[in-house]
């Protein structure tokens, strides 16, 4: 039975208590950070550490009559702390501390997103290995094109997967600053020996420049590179999509025990799950664009940025995580017909071996020109009556005056178009040399 979604440490990411608890933790390492400096005397650091706590219900409480959040976190400390909170947030200015975590969310966040993206690669490498060989249609512009194999597919997927997953390392160490620079960040009431401190006690980076806030254009390309999975994720959906399609039928969905597809007609079976993941892969590519506009603000900083952010980096985040469970599911689920795919392939009177019969012409002398009009006469008539390809060129007395019937019969050979197949497994290390 494959497992429900649940969202407990994604949702955990982006819960108000938690966020307010990395600010907790920011503003005692800049405390130790101002001790290590002897500006903060060690024994009220301690009383900090032991009496610094705050509940979400009295800070919006608070925020109720200050409107401002940090400031309200701050003075719910102070209730609990007494005189020692005044080395509390010292220098520091609210984005140092708003920064500082949301950096700090989106690590974790990425590391939960880079866990499930392992578990879809590896999958895709499985699945690609499990139908290497079975014949498949290739399709260009919806039309039948060529043999492929539908593991060649899988492991087109896994490859991509792979290098969304490289971006998402990247993404993540593009995020991983911190701030601790004071009002417009020039380190003016607060020294950079605590901003590297709190940095390393939190394992971060500093910001090598900020004006009041860490620069969005780490978070912009942070969004790009989820919407770039999303659309992967998106990608997969859809070809799966179409080979549910009735008339293709090559592979299902799960349906489960008891599952309805259709209030009116019993019969249907949707493809309600790729479709889920396409969807929602809108939604994060949408969020992308409000990304890239919130990299331009007023001169050190506004807040523009920071209402949308509140909306489009737990949305993104959660959707992708539960698109890549979603994926793993439809996978780990599906239902395969090679048989469906065998006869999709016998559809067109063997049509896709035209390319074979013309390269073989060219091979005896015959000029491209001249290969490809008399195959395509011959294409053509099948198509249109309805019979075997093969028939009319043994009938074409232009081609038999170049080929032998044996060399005709050798052509019209499913194995010739997957025999470099192993080659590629080979080259993205899905199989041995």
């Amino acid at each position: 039975m494959i497992e429900r979604y649940t969202l407990p440490e994604m949702g955990r990411i982006w819960t108000d208590e938690y966020r307010l608890s990395l600010w907790l933790k920011i503003e005692i390492a800049a405390c130790e950070g101002w001790a290590q400096l002897g500006k903060i005397p060690s024994e009220a650091v301690q009383a900090i550490r032991e009496k610094a706590a705050f509940t979400w219900d009295r800070v919006k409480e608070i925020e109720e009559t200050t409107n401002h959040d940090v400031l309200a976190f701050l003075t719910n400390l102070a209730e609990n702390v007494g005189d020692e909170a005044k080395y509390i947030h010292l220098g520091l200015t609210s984005s140092d501390v708003l920064d500082t975590a949301l950096s700090m969310q989106l690590v974790e966040a990425a590391d939960l997103i880079l866990e499930k993206t392992d578990i879809l690669i590896d999958l895709l490498g499985k699945k690609a290995v499990e139908y290497k060989d079975t014949m498949q249609m290739g399709r260009s512009h919806g039309i039948h094109a060529e043999p492929i194999t539908f593991g060649l597919k899988f492991a087109l997927w896994y490859e991509e997967m792979k290098r969304q997953k490289e971006r998402l390392i990247f993404a993540r160490e593009e995020v991983r600053v911190g701030q601790i620079s004071g009002a417009v960040g020039t380190f003016a009431n607060v020294e950079p020996q605590v901003e590297e401190w709190v940095c390393k006690s939190l394992n971060l980076k500093p910001a090598t420049v900020s004006t009041q806030i860490i620069q969005r254009d780490r978070h912009a390309f942070y969004v790009a590179v989820l919407a770039g999975v999303a659309s992967t994720l998106d990608k997969i959906g859809t070809e799966l999509r179409n080979l549910q399609r009735t008339d293709v039928h090559e592979v299902e969905e799960a349906f489960a025990k008891g599952q309805k597809g259709s209030s009116a007609m019993p019969h249907k079976k949707n493809p309600i799950t790729a479709e889920r993941i396409c969807g929602m892969a809108r939604l994060i590519r949408g969020n992308a664009q409000v990304a890239l506009e919130n990299v331009a603000l007023w001169h050190e900083r506004d807040i523009s940025h920071s209402s949308a952010e509140r909306v489009i980096l737990p949305d993104s985040t959660i959707a992708l995580h539960y698109m890549l469970h979603k994926m793993v599911q439809l996978i780990e689920g599906l239902r395969v017909f090679p048989e469906h795919m065998q006869n999709n392939i016998d559809k067109v009177y063997g049509l896709i071996f035209s390319q074979r019969v013309m390269l073989a012409l060219i091979e005896h002398g015959v000029s491209r020109e001249e290969a490809y009009a008399v195959v395509q006469r011959n294409a053509m008539k099948a198509w249109e009556t309805k019979v075997h390809f093969k028939d009319y060129v043994l009938a074409d007395k232009e081609i038999m005056a170049v080929l032998t019937a044996e060399e005709v019969e050798e052509l019209f050979d499913y194995s010739y178009h997957t025999k470099n197949i192993n080659y590629v497994f080979r080259r993205i290390g899905l199989i041995d040399e």
